[in-house]
C-alpha cells in the first residue's frame, strides 16, 4: 500500500524536452530514469507530442516521471523520412509555442530544463523564464567537437562540397578528435544534407547559451574530445552515460518477449555461446532494396546463425532463412545483446546502439548510412578496434555484394580467428570500463551526482 504523499516545501521539478525521434527520446528517458533512481524526490515532466505518447505511454517508468503532451504539430513519425528537411523545419518552427503553453500550466514551478539541442528554440525558452538549461547531446562528443570547431575546416580549406576527389585526406586539427578522413566526418552536403548540416551547426552554437552540457556517453570512451570541450565552456560538461536502459536489466533481468508468435529469448537460449549475429537496420534510415537483398543473401550463404530485426519487411525473409535464423519485427535490444549466445552485432552505428554493444561487450560489423553514424563507425573500427567495416564507404558507389558479405560474416563470427579474438578481447575490456563508469565512484556516477546536486539547489541563473 502506498504511503500518503506529503507536499514538500520546495520540490525540484525538471522538465525533459526531447527531440521527437527514437534515437533522441530513448536516451533522454534513460537519463530521467537514472536521475530519479538516485534522487527519488525529484519530479520530472517529460514533454512529447500526442503521437509519441501513443508510442511510449504504456512503457514502464517510475511514478515521479510523468508525461505532458503537445498537439501533433509536426509530420508523423511514420512518414518523416519522406521529407526530412521539412520535418526538421517543422520541429524548429511549430513546437515552441505549444511547449510554452504546457510550461505555463505546470505545477510545481519548473526548476531546471533538460533539452535536446536540436530543439533550436528551447535554450531561449529557458533563458526567458530564468530557468537553468542543460543540453543533452545524443550524438558523440567527437561529432559535437567537429561541429563546434567547424570554422577550422574552412580555415584549412577542407570543407568540401564534393568529397569524391579528396575524401581520403586526413583532418588532424579538431581538438580531441583523432586523425580522420574527410569522408568520415559528418559534414556531407549531398542532397538534403546541407540544410541538416546548417541546422546542426546552429544547435551546437546555441549550447553555449545554456548552463550545462550533458553527454550520453562515458568519459573514458572519448576522454580527449570531452576534455577539449570542457576547456571551451565556462559551465559544467558532464558525460553521464551510457544513457541506455541498463536499469531495466537490474529490475527485471528474466523478462521474456514473444514476437511474431515466437519467443526470441527461448530461441536464443537454444543457440551455442557467441554463435548468433544480431542484425538490425536502425529505427529510421535504411538501405536500398537491392542492397538489402544482397545483405539477406550474403548472411544466408554464410551459414551463420542470426537474429534479425526487420520492421515491416518480414515477408522478404520467409523463403530465405531456416531454423538457423529468426526474424522478428522488434526486440528488447540491450537484453538481446547481453545474451550469452550473441557473438556479433551488425549495426548502422547510431550512438545508442554503439553504447549498448560496448556495455554488452559485443563486437560490431559496421554498416553506417549517414551523418554521425559514419564517424562512429570510424571510431569503432580504427580507434577502439572493436569492429570491422561491412561497408567501405558511404554512397551508391559503395554497394556490397552477397559474396563479400558472406565471406566477411563467416570470418567475423569465427571463434578460432586470431584477428577476431583480439577484437573480442578489446570489446570485453571496453565493456568493463563502461560498467565501471556507472558503478559506485565511477566517472558517470560522480558526474550524475554532481548534476543532481546542482539542479536540486533550485537556483535560477
Amino acid at each position: 500500500m502506498e504511503a500518503a504523499k506529503t507536499e514538500p516545501t520546495a520540490v525540484c521539478h525538471v522538465v525533459a524536452l526531447p527531440y521527437p525521434g527514437r534515437g533522441h527520446i530513448n536516451p533522454m528517458m534513460n537519463l530521467c530514469k537514472q536521475v530519479v533512481s538516485k534522487a527519488p524526490d525529484i519530479l520530472i515532466t517529460f514533454i512529447i507530442t500526442e503521437e509519441w505518447l501513443s508510442f511510449i505511454g504504456s512503457d514502464p517508468k517510475p511514478s515521479n516521471i510523468s508525461y505532458a503532451t503537445i498537439p501533433n504539430v509536426i509530420p508523423s513519425e511514420l512518414i518523416r523520412g519522406k521529407d526530412f528537411p521539412g520535418f526538421v523545419e517543422a520541429v524548429g518552427s511549430k513546437m515552441g509555442a505549444p511547449v510554452e503553453d504546457v510550461l505555463d500550466r505546470l505545477e510545481p514551478p519548473v526548476t531546471a530544463i533538460v533539452i535536446d539541442p536540436f530543439l533550436v528554440w528551447a535554450v531561449g525558452l529557458g533563458n526567458r523564464r530564468n530557468i537553468p538549461v542543460a543540453s543533452l547531446w545524443t550524438m558523440s562528443p567527437s561529432v559535437f567537437s567537429v561541429f563546434h570547431h567547424f570554422e577550422l575546416l574552412h580555415q584549412n580549406g577542407q570543407f568540401l562540397l564534393d568529397f569524391s576527389e579528396r575524401g581520403d585526406e586526413l583532418v588532424e586539427y579538431i581538438p580531441g578528435v583523432s586523425a580522420t578522413r574527410i569522408a568520415d566526418l559528418p559534414i556531407s552536403t549531398q542532397g538534403d544534407n546541407l540544410k541538416t548540416l546548417h541546422r546542426a551547426l546552429e544547435c551546437v552554437s546555441l549550447v553555449s547559451k545554456g548552463q550545462y552540457l550533458l553527454f550520453t556517453t562515458f568519459h573514458e570512451l572519448e576522454a580527449q574530445a570531452i576534455d577539449a570541450l570542457k576547456a571551451n565552456f565556462p559551465f559544467p560538461v558532464y558525460p553521464i552515460g551510457p544513457a541506455i536502459p541498463y536499469l531495466e536489466l537490474k529490475n527485471n533481468p528474466s523478462i521474456t518477449n514473444a514476437n511474431n508468435g515466437v519467443n526470441y529469448f527461448q530461441w536464443l537460449d537454444c543457440q551455442p555461446p557467441s554463435s548468433v549475429l544480431y542484425i538490425t537496420m536502425g529505427s529510421f534510415l535504411s538501405v536500398s532494396n537491392a542492397q538489402m537483398d544482397e545483405i539477406v543473401g550474403g548472411v544466408r550463404d554464410s551459414g551463420v546463425r542470426c537474429l534479425w530485426v526487420s520492421r515491416g519487411e518480414i515477408g522478404r525473409f520467409n523463403d530465405v532463412f531456416d531454423d538457423m535464423s529468426l526474424v522478428v519485427p522488434w526486440c528488447d535490444q540491450l537484453k538481446v545483446l547481453c545474451h550469452s549466445s550473441i557473438g556479433g552485432f551488425w549495426t548502422h552505428c547510431g550512438l545508442n546502439s554503439t553504447l549498448e554493444a560496448i556495455f554488452a561487450g559485443v563486437p560490431m560489423l559496421t554498416f553506417p548510412i549517414v551523418w554521425d553514424q559514419i564517424l562512429n563507425c570510424k571510431q569503432i573500427v580504427e580507434d577502439w578496434k572493436i569492429g570491422w567495416r561491412a561497408k567501405k564507404g558511404v554512397g551508391a558507389g559503395n554497394f556490397v555484394t552477397r559474396g563479400e558479405i558472406s565471406e566477411l560474416v563467416r570470418r567475423f563470427m569465427d571463434q578460432k580467428s586470431e584477428q577476431g579474438n583480439e577484437m573480442r578481447k578489446r570489446a570485453k575490456e571496453l565493456q568493463e570500463i563502461s560498467r565501471q563508469a556507472i558503478a559506485k565512484g565511477g566517472s558517470s556516477e560522480t558526474n550524475l551526482d554532481a548534476f543532481i546536486r546542482n539542479i536540486s539547489k533550485g537556483q535560477s541563473h
